[in-house]
């Protein structure tokens, strides 16, 4: 493998968040009316607090107060939806309505079998089984609370269409966190921005009590609470916690929002949780350079090919993550181009962010193309013929791709350059299937809950792709749930 390669963690931290978020990268108002510093100095007592507002946090949220107890979100960000916004592709789900109704044949057994295989069997086999039969109930619920999952794709490592999202193939992150928020204001939930926990509270008995918390001023208090769920995300943003299980990924963007460093992994391991799949971090294959900016997977599981400086394709594009990353770090600069036509432009909307972002090289002929690319025309349009004759012949012989969507010949073409990136943290806090935090003795520790990336087990050894939003919701509802059983 060539040498890993550097791009600086301020050109990321420079990007905007991607365009077309709409108002879930809008600061959130809180359910109750804004504290005063005098106010927020006060000690509090509520049911529970949740650390986190992000697509996890929020469902925990949503079901904990839907179960009757009081709660307080926390976010240390001006804004709710933490890296659920920026999730472009889809939410995996087996045995769906809308799997039915496109004929699709899917079962929690294959799902298992997927995410098993994909993660290396590094996984914890009992969290899968949880997160691939429930997946289907976490469409149902968002669609009851108003949201869009119509729309269903392909994602690498999956061996049916089961990537759930709104109709045409939007962005799904940015449309649940919206959902989500509407519901969270409904409900007159206390959520509170630019607020951070810095510490996890416990009782004389080793229980879980509360936290303490920082307000915007930077002034801390004590909330009491029967139980804590910690919703806080993963580490992708923090290099140097990344490098300290990763050494060889120092030096990498992200495609995390800033406010992804792990400072809730930390609060939960000194409080004596136990720390699971630390090293396994992955990268996204299809990120452009020096910006971070991540193109969804969905382009690829709808029929976009990658090819290199040379013009030639180098892998079947839907291997897992870590395959496909490994194989354009081979080539020439450690780049290539995602390659994509007009007709799988029109059926995919999350594409239009790339044209809006001016990231996209258009042209009318792949012969075009490969001159504003420089690289040589006869060579660049054998290898889409070649392609294209694959697709026709429903088989891929040089490399073995087995979804083949559709020819890449509908009016103009189009190539982004693309390159590995940081961009999901499998390892963090263990939990058990009710998402119970499990200690470094093996034992439960009372009063304590996590979910979504905050989290290890779910994932093994390599995250599929649409597998995040299914972890996010299915165990953030189940966080919630169990704790408001707990603390009444």
């Amino acid at each position: 493998m060539k040498k890993w390669i550097s791009i600086t963690m301020a050109a990321f931290l420079a990007v905007p968040m991607l365009a077309g978020c709409g108002s879930s990268t809008e600061p959130a108002k809180s359910g109750t009316a804004t504290q005063t510093p005098s106010e927020a100095q006060k000690d509090e007592t509520t049911d529970i607090v949740i650390v986190g507002a992000g697509g996890a946090g929020l469902s925990a949220a949503v079901e904990a107060t839907d179960q009757g107890a009081k709660v307080i979100v926390l976010e240390k960000m001006p804004m709710v939806g933490g890296n659920t916004t920026r999730a472009t592709g889809g939410l995996n789900a087996a045995g769906t309505k809308h799997q039915a109704a496109k004929n699709i044949e899917d079962s929690s057994e294959l799902f298992y079998k997927d995410t098993m295989k994909g993660g290396y069997d590094k996984n914890n086999p009992e969290l899968v089984k949880v997160l691939t039969t429930q997946a289907k109930n976490s469409v149902e619920w968002l669609e009851s609370l108003g949201a869009d999952l119509s729309d269903v794709g392909r994602s690498a490592g999956a061996s049916v269409n089961r990537f759930h999202r709104p109709e045409g193939g939007a962005a799904v992150g940015s449309h649940v966190v919206t959902t989500l928020k509407n519901k969270v204001k409904e409900k007159n939930i206390d959520v509170r921005l630019n607020s951070e926990a810095v510490e996890i509270l416990k009782d004389d008995a080793g229980n879980v009590s509360g936290v303490k918390a920082k307000n915007k001023e930077g002034q801390e208090y004590t909330i009491n609470a029967k139980a804590v769920i910690m919703a806080t995300g993963g580490f992708s943003a923090n290099q140097d916690m990344v490098i300290k299980y990763q050494p060889d990924l120092k030096g990498f963007a992200t495609t995390n929002h800033p406010g992804a460093t792990g400072e809730g992994i930390t609060m939960a391991e000194k409080v004596g949780a136990n720390l699971v799949d630390m090293v396994e971090i992955q990268t996204h294959p299809t990120v452009v350079p020096e910006k971070g900016i991540m193109v969804t997977e969905a382009v690829r599981g709808n029929g976009a090919i990658l090819f290199n400086k040379e013009g030639k394709r180098f892998t079947s594009e839907m291997l897992t993550r870590d395959v496909v990353s490994k194989a354009i770090l081979e080539q020439t600069d450690g780049v290539a181009y995602l390659f994509f036509d007009e007709g799988l432009r029109k059926g995919l909307k999350a594409t239009e962010e790339y044209f809006n972002m001016q990231l996209v090289t258009e042209a009318d002929s792949v012969e075009e193309l490969a001159g504003k690319l420089q690289l040589d025309p006869a060579t660049l349009k054998g290898t889409i013929d070649t392609y294209n004759k694959a697709v026709e012949a429903k088989t891929d012989a040089e490399f073995k791709r087995d979804d083949l969507p559709r020819q890449l010949n509908e009016g103009k073409v189009y190539a982004i350059m693309v390159t590995p990136a940081v961009h999901h943290t499998m390892g963090g806090i263990e939990i058990n299937t009710n998402a119970e935090v499990v200690g470094a003795d093996g034992q439960v520790i009372k009063g304590f809950y996590a979910a979504g990336e905050v989290t290890g087990g779910v994932h093994g050894g390599n995250r599929l792709g649409g597998n995040a939003m299914a972890d996010i919701v299915t165990f953030g509802r189940i966080a919630g749930q169990n704790a408001a059983k707990a603390v009444k």
